[in-house]
């Protein structure tokens, strides 16, 4: 499914087969919804995208999880490394001078309904979820069940789990693709004079 408000030139769509991996791979979100007096909300929480629900969680302190409407739309934005690309750096450049600055980036805009979960289960399960998610590839991976357990559900009351159920998806990734070979070269060499791992910001 496509989201009409997404601007994404043909040659910026991301390989849908990329989707999940880079959302699996960011694991974060800004989620944006609207409370019932119309004023948006934003939050930056830590997420899983699991068949078709996005979940995770935001603090009990935070008033934007009181604000959320339950099955009211919401909106969660991924996003990955971005960059400002310098005309300097392409090779037309110097061909004939009808170069711009632009900016490099890729965004996964997710949409659907969403509901607040208070429940001291859900959340436990959602961030024993979470910690195996990041854990698993270290050679000694942590595990919720590593601390007391009354010292885990202390931990826990401090936070409220959240669920969106995605019902569009639409992904974008600008890395130059209308660009020549020999300009995202320029580029990829320009990030990495700057200091900058041109992978991901540049399409190879």
């Amino acid at each position: 499914m496509t989201d009409p408000e997404l601007y994404v030139p043909r040659f910026n769509v991301m390989d849908p087969d990329d989707v999940r991996p880079f959302v699996s791979a960011v694991a974060t979100a800004q989620l944006v919804t609207v409370g019932a007096d119309g004023l948006p909300d934003a939050t930056f929480l830590p997420v899983l995208w699991e068949g078709d629900r996005l979940v995770g969680h935001l603090a009990r302190a935070n008033a934007h999880w009181r604000r959320i409407v339950d099955g009211s739309p919401a909106l969660a934005i991924v996003t990955g490394p971005d960059t400002y690309v310098s005309p300097s750096w392409y090779a037309t450049k110097a061909e004939h001078g009808k170069v711009v600055p632009t900016w490099n980036y890729s965004v996964v805009h997710l949409r659907g309904s969403v509901v607040v979960h208070d429940d001291p289960a859900w959340v436990r399960d959602l961030v024993t979820r979470l910690t195996d998610h990041h854990e698993q590839p270290r050679v000694e991976p942590w595990a919720v069940s590593d601390a007391p357990d009354d010292y885990v559900t202390k931990n826990l009351r401090p936070i409220v789990g959240v669920e969106l159920v995605v019902s569009s998806v639409e992904a974008k990734a600008k890395l130059s693709q209308n660009r020549s070979d020999e300009d995202r070269a320029g580029v990829a060499r320009g990030l990495a004079a700057d200091g900058r791992d041109p992978s991901g910001l540049v399409e190879q």
